[in-house]
C-alpha cells in the first residue's frame, strides 16, 4: 500500500480508513492472528507513510475491537474473540442474514442467482484442490452476495461494521461440505422464488456454522 499510482487516485477515501481496511484484511485472513503485536513504525515504512494515519487507524480499530491497548504494556496487539463475542455474532447473523435470504428470494433475478450458483461451484472446487483461502474468499463472497440480493442497503450496511469479524468466522470452517451443500440450499431456493425456504435453509446454516465455531473454540 502507498500514496502513490492507483491509490492517488483516491482522494476521497482518508488515509487512515485505507490502513484501516489493510488491517482488517489481515485481522480477516489471518495475516494477523490474535495477540500479534502492530509496531506503527515498521508498518509505516512497509505502507510507505507516516505513523500519523497509522496511529489514527489503530484507533478507529481498537474502538470496533479488533484490537487491544492494554494498560501498562507498550504496543498494539490483536484481539481475539472470545465464546461470548461469537455467539453475539451468530444471533447478529441470524437475525439479518435469514432476513436477507428471505428477500433475495423475493427479489432476485436469475442472473443474480447465476453469481450464486458461481460462487458455490468455486468454493467446492477450491475445497477439492485443497486451497483453503479461495474456498473462505468464495464463501465469503457468497454472503456478500446475498446480503446485496436483498435489495436493502440498510440492512447491508448494518453487517459492514462487522465484517473482519465475520470474516474471521467464515474462516472457522471444519466442514467444508457441509458449508457448500447449505450454500447451494439457500441458492436453489432463493432460484425458486421460495421466500420462506430460502429463510429456513438460512437460518438452519447459520444454526450449523454457530455449532462449528463453538465447538472448535473449546478445543
Amino acid at each position: 500500500m502507498s500514496v502513490t499510482g492507483e491509490q492517488a487516485a483516491e482522494p476521497r477515501v482518508p488515509l487512515r480508513e485505507r490502513v484501516r481496511q489493510e488491517l482488517q484484511a489481515r485481522i480477516a485472513d489471518g495475516r494477523l492472528l490474535p495477540g500479534d503485536r502492530i509496531f506503527e513504525q515498521d508498518l509505516a515504512v512497509e505502507l510507505g507513510i507516516s505513523r500519523v494515519p497509522v496511529r489514527e487507524a489503530i484507533r478507529m480499530l481498537q474502538s470496533e475491537g479488533f484490537v487491544d491497548v492494554p494498560p501498562g504494556r507498550r504496543g498494539v496487539f490483536v484481539r481475539g474473540l472470545d465464546r461470548e463475542q461469537a455467539k453475539e455474532l451468530f444471533e447478529v447473523r441470524e437475525a439479518l442474514e435469514v432476513y436477507a435470504a428471505r428477500l433475495a428470494a423475493e427479489r432476485a433475478g436469475s442472473g443474480d442467482v447465476a453469481v450464486l450458483a458461481e460462487l458455490v461451484d468455486r468454493a467446492s472446487k477450491a475445497h477439492e484442490a485443497g486451497e483453503i483461502e479461495e474456498m473462505s474468499s468464495a464463501n465469503e463472497a457468497f454472503h456478500g452476495k446475498l446480503l446485496e440480493l436483498s435489495g436493502n442497503e440498510l440492512l447491508a450496511s448494518m453487517l459492514e461494521p462487522l465484517h473482519g469479524r465475520l470474516a474471521w468466522l467464515f474462516r472457522m470452517n471444519l466442514e467444508p461440505e457441509r458449508v457448500c451443500r447449505e450454500h447451494d440450499a439457500i441458492r436453489a431456493a432463493i432460484t425458486a422464488g421460495d421466500a420462506d425456504r430460502a429463510a429456513e435453509v438460512a437460518k438452519q446454516h447459520v444454526l450449523s456454522s454457530r455449532r462449528m465455531v463453538l465447538e472448535r473454540m473449546l478445543t
